[in-house]
């Protein structure tokens, strides 16, 4: 599998650490799980169209909500987190 190429503001990465506990690194984790579920972000009203990915942690012990948008050729993080209604949405497709 080729792993995709990621970016992020590293201000950004730093804030999203101290308020979720989560790096734009560790984040990064989500998008080799290969149950992980990618989504529009349909809400977002800006001109750049917005996606999360739903996938396992690198421990597999949590699953991780990551909002990121495609620039120039990367994957770029915008935030991520542990929210719960992204494992219930990873959960169901998941599901058997």
């Amino acid at each position: 599998m080729k792993v995709p190429s990621f970016e992020w503001d590293e201000a950004k990465n730093t804030l999203n650490k101290r308020k979720h506990r989560v790096s734009f690194y560790e984040a990064q984790h989500a998008f080799v799980d290969s149950k992980r579920v990618i989504a529009e972000d349909r809400a977002h009203s800006q001109k750049e169209q917005r996606y999360y990915c739903f996938g396992s942690n690198e421990e597999g012990t949590g699953v991780l909500t990551v909002r990121f948008t495609y620039r120039s050729g990367y994957m770029r993080i915008i935030g991520a987190d542990y929210w719960r209604k992204g494992k219930r949405i990873y959960e169901q497709a998941n599901s058997i």
